[in-house]
């Protein structure tokens, strides 16, 4: 996000005069999902890497889960930016700069400042903090989400929408509050601690951010500006740390992977096959895994497809399963021009892993590759039982039909790929193309015409409250 600015979108809307001091869950979720959309759609840094958010929302619902909302709606995110920050947004979408991912030392380190952002939202800080200022409108509010994002992101940034709307609140509602901080560490604390991760690395990862922040005099790290740290907050961590017994954590192979994959893809494919190198010739690495992980995924990268198989040889040696390491050996082999292993590896991998969605899409992109596009769609349709809010998978299934030149099942999928994505009138649009194809039966036509139904009661109650300036979020 660094550099950059977020704009809201033409479509939002006007959603009137002040929330009530505390807003609705459902309030909280659809201005949440409407900032997390603008952050999709228009936002260069955002991170669409199914397996570093496969990641993310591995490690973050083992967190959600010993929180004090264990059944909470949550999402997680990376943003590509070297800086070390981590940021909670209403409705549970909590985005990680892969800056935090490289810094942090251990999983532990990781999970603790992940914790610390998830106990902002079941602790409702942000709402809180916002709701006190009665005067604000809604839109505001969603525009100093915004504005905030973007300056957490970078101190000297003049966002639109800083700029726009009451920039001083903005930048007055920058930093949390002590309080909202303290209580934050206090829950995220006992989350780290619940759900088996070291409790020391909290405040030992903090205490080092703070030290090297003192290099920076005014010009601090983004984290310490967004989540104001004192000496006071880091002894009570590390005071608390000390009372409980000591526990040896060590840290995940995917979270090591997850790490060589971000440094494979940093600067030129040869500058990253170097570094790696470098890194197994004088054994200087944390993992031999991932430093093997990283020097295949930069030989792809050099799209070198026979080096990358024979590098790859020493890594199956190690005889490690992790849904990346059976996404890479799959990749290998469709660089290869070989499908069926391919596949094969896909297949066996699903039914090791089957909460990986890279591993879904890549199974699904391969049959595609082989015009495999029925046995696609059967695939696609099981994995949307189980994951029915995946806008992916729609945007796979339209591409099938497609290719089959089934054009009212294609804008139908699309019409939901869209939905998914909280853009409407597209969504209205491809219904509308869909009722004018005839390659349909009359079952999925009826089917079409009651969902463009649906869609247009949305639009209609949207219309009603952009007019009267209302939304209770419902």
């Amino acid at each position: 996000m660094a550099g950059t600015s977020f704009a809201l979108a033409d479509d939002l809307p006007d959603l009137g005069e002040s929330a009530r001091a505390e807003f609705s869950p459902q309030l909280e979720r659809k201005i949440g999902e409407s900032i997390m959309n603008e952050i999709r759609l228009r936002e260069p840094s955002y991170v669409d890497d199914p397996e570093i958010n496969d990641y993310l929302a591995s490690l973050g619902s083992r967190l959600v889960e010993a929180s004090a909302n264990p059944t909470g709606d949550f999402h997680f995110f990376a943003i590509r930016d070297n800086t070390v920050n981590a940021f909670a947004m209403f409705g549970g979408f909590i985005g990680v700069n892969t800056g935090t991912l490289l810094t942090a030392q251990s999983e532990s380190e990781l999970a603790g400042v992940i914790a610390h952002e998830i106990a902002h939202v079941t602790q409702n800080h942000l709402a809180r903090q916002i709701a006190k200022e009665k005067q604000n409108t809604i839109p505001s509010m969603i525009a100093m989400a915004l504005g905030i994002l973007a300056a957490r992101s970078n101190s000297n940034i003049a966002s639109a929408a800083i700029v726009s709307t009451q920039a001083g609140l903005v930048q007055a509602q920058l930093a949390y509050s002590r309080d909202f901080e303290r209580e934050a560490d206090r829950m995220g604390y006992q989350s780290l601690d619940k759900a088996g991760f070291d409790v020391r690395s909290m405040g030992d990862f903090f205490e080092r951010l703070q030290k090297g922040g003192r290099l920076y005099e005014n010009n601090a790290p983004v984290y310490l500006r967004s989540h104001p740290l004192t000496i006071e907050r880091i002894s009570d961590m590390q005071n608390r740390a000390q009372s409980s017994p000591y526990r040896q954590v060590v840290s995940s192979l995917d979270f090591q992977l997850v790490r060589a994959k971000l440094r494979a893809l940093m600067g030129t494919p040869r500058e990253a096959v170097s570094e790696f190198e470098t890194q197994l010739r004088e054994k200087k690495y944390a993992s031999q895994a991932a430093a093997r992980y990283g020097l295949v995924f930069a030989l792809m990268r050099a799209k070198d497809t026979s080096a990358a198989q024979r590098e790859f040889e020493a890594l199956s040696a190690l005889k490690l399963a992790s849904p990346m390491i059976a996404g890479l050996a799959a990749e290998i082999k469709t660089s290869a021009g070989d499908l069926p292993a391919a596949q094969a590896i896909y297949r066996d991998a699903l039914q090791r892993f089957p909460q990986a969605r890279s591993l879904a899409y890549g199974y699904a992109e391969s049959l595609f590759a082989g015009r495999q596009y029925d046995r696609a769609l059967v695939f696609l349709d099981t994995q949307l039982q189980l994951n029915l809010a995946d806008y992916k998978l729609y945007g796979l299934q339209a591409k099938n039909y497609a290719a089959l030149g089934k054009r009212l099942p294609q804008h139908r999928a699309q019409a939901e790929f869209y939905l998914l994505q909280g853009q409407l009138g597209q969504a209205v649009e491809q219904l509308q193309f869909a009722q004018q194809d005839s390659d349909g039966n009359f079952q999925e036509q009826s089917a079409v015409d009651a969902r463009l139904r649906e869609l247009r009661i949305l639009q209609a109650e949207e219309a009603k409250l952009k007019k009267n300036g209302a939304w209770n979020g419902g």
